[in-house]
C-alpha cells in the first residue's frame, strides 16, 4: 500500500501549523511521520517507546524536538544517534533525508525490542535507517566512515556522552545533543571543554531543556 494511502485524511495544513519546523517540511515527509506516528501508538502498548504523558503531544514534543537536532547541523547528512529508544532524533533525521541519495543515519540501540520496532518505521516510512542492536561502546568501536555529525537524547550525564560519542567527535562530527534542565549544571567545570568547543543553545520545544552543541578544538 502507497504512503498516501496510508495516511489518507491527513490535514497536512493543521500539521504544519502546529510549529515552524512542520510547515517547512514536505507532504511526503508530514506523511512519514504520521505513519510513524501510528506505529509508535501501536507498539506503545506493548513497549514503553514515550513517557504516556507525551503521547498526546507527538508532534511537537517528539518530532519538532527532534528536527531541530538535524536543523543545529545543516549541512550534515551523515549522522550516529546514540540510545536512539523509540527513534529520537535520529529517526526523525532519517525521516527528514529519506529521499536524499547522499544520507546515511546509523542507529545504536541495545533494547531488541526497541530495535525491532525502528527496523519496522524505517521500512514502513522508507527512511533507510541502519539500525545497530547492541551496546554503544561495541557499535561505535565498529563503526569506522567518518561522520558528519552524532546525536543523542536524554542518554546520560553529559561526561558520559561525551565518552560514547568521542569516536566520532575526534574524526571531526559535530556533537548536538538533546539536555534537560541539568544541562547548565552538567557542563560546569568539565574537563573536556579544553578539547572540545561547546555552545548551549536553547530548545525550541521546551524552557527547561538545551541542544548541546559540540565541535572539537582545532586550534
Amino acid at each position: 500500500m502507497s504512503l498516501v494511502k496510508e495516511t489518507g485524511g491527513l490535514n497536512l495544513s493543521r500539521l504544519r501549523g502546529l510549529h515552524p519546523r512542520l510547515a517547512e517540511l514536505p507532504d511526503v515527509t508530514l506523511r512519514r511521520l504520521a505513519l510513524y506516528e501510528a506505529l509508535l501508538r501501536k507498539w506503545q502498548g506493548s513497549i514503553n517507546l514515550v513517557a504516556k504523558s507525551t503521547l498526546d503531544d507527538i508532534w511537537i514534543r517528539h518530532f519538532v524536538d527532534s528536527l531541530q537536532v538535524s536543523a543545529a547541523a545543516p549541512q550534515a547528512r551523515r549522522w550516529v544517534d546514540l540510545g536512539s529508544g523509540g527513534g529520537f532524533p535520529g529517526l526523525v533525521t532519517a525521516i527528514r533525508y529519506a529521499d536524499d541519495p547522499s544520507a546515511e543515519i546509523h542507529l545504536i540501540e541495545s533494547d531488541q525490542r526497541k530495535c525491532a520496532f525502528l527496523r519496522t518505521v524505517s521500512r514502513e516510512t522508507g527512511a533507510h535507517a541502519i539500525v545497530h542492536c547492541g551496546r554503544i561502546e561495541d557499535i561505535a568501536a565498529a563503526l569506522d566512515a567518518p561522520f558528519d555529525a552524532v546525536s543523542a537524547r536524554a542518554l546520560a550525564p553529559f561526561s558520559q556522552l561525551l565518552h560514547y560519542a568521542e569516536r566520532f567527535l575526534e574524526k571531526g562530527a559535530i556533537g548536538v545533543f538533546s539536555k534537560g534542565e541539568q544541562a547548565e549544571a552538567e557542563l560546569t567545570g568539565l574537563s573536556a571543554a579544553a578539547r572540545y568547543q561547546i555552545a548551549s543553545v536553547a530548545s525550541e520545544t521546551s524552557d527547561s531543556a538545551r541542544l548541546i552543541i559540540v565541535r572539537r578544538r582545532v586550534d
